[in-house]
């Protein structure tokens, strides 16, 4: 495995301005936020993707995420906040390690919604029921 700087910042190798911690997360100051009070909630296993945590990790991530949001925005504030997860490569992760983005929204804020970063797709009736039968399916296969 290559050096992840998440690792890293587990492990104590890499300096981080840490706001809370928990058995399976850790929560800190992005390095390069995108706006003041832009937070990193990270998992402190090493996995790619959101699926590959066990129930308790994720569980965890997201009461951290839960605790914190309305401390961040409280602390900045602010009363809203954009919360983020790029789940793989082809989403956008930048760093191959599971985290979530905290970024605190001020009313001056000029922010669209996720509808403005894609092109809507105009899917047919029986496409739609073609899509929702593969992953009903899928769910039910596995159960």
């Amino acid at each position: 495995m290559d050096l992840c700087v998440f690792c890293e910042i587990i492990n104590g190798k890499i300096k981080a301005r840490k706001i809370y911690e928990t058995k399976y997360s850790t929560a800190f100051l992005d390095a390069f936020p995108l706006k003041e009070g832009h937070t990193l909630i990270i998992s402190k296993r090493h996995e790619k993707k959101i699926q590959d945590l066990n129930i308790e990790e994720i569980s965890d991530i997201f009461t951290t995420l839960h605790f914190l949001t309305k401390h961040i925005e409280k602390a900045m504030e602010c009363d809203s906040s954009l919360i983020a997860i790029h789940n793989g490569e082809k989403a956008g992760q930048e760093i191959p390690h599971v985290h979530i983005h905290i970024i605190p929204i001020k009313k001056t804020d000029k922010i669209n919604s996720i509808h403005s970063m894609f092109i809507r797709e105009n899917f047919l009736d029986n496409k739609n029921d073609e899509i929702w039968k593969k992953i009903t399916n899928n769910i039910q296969t596995e159960n």
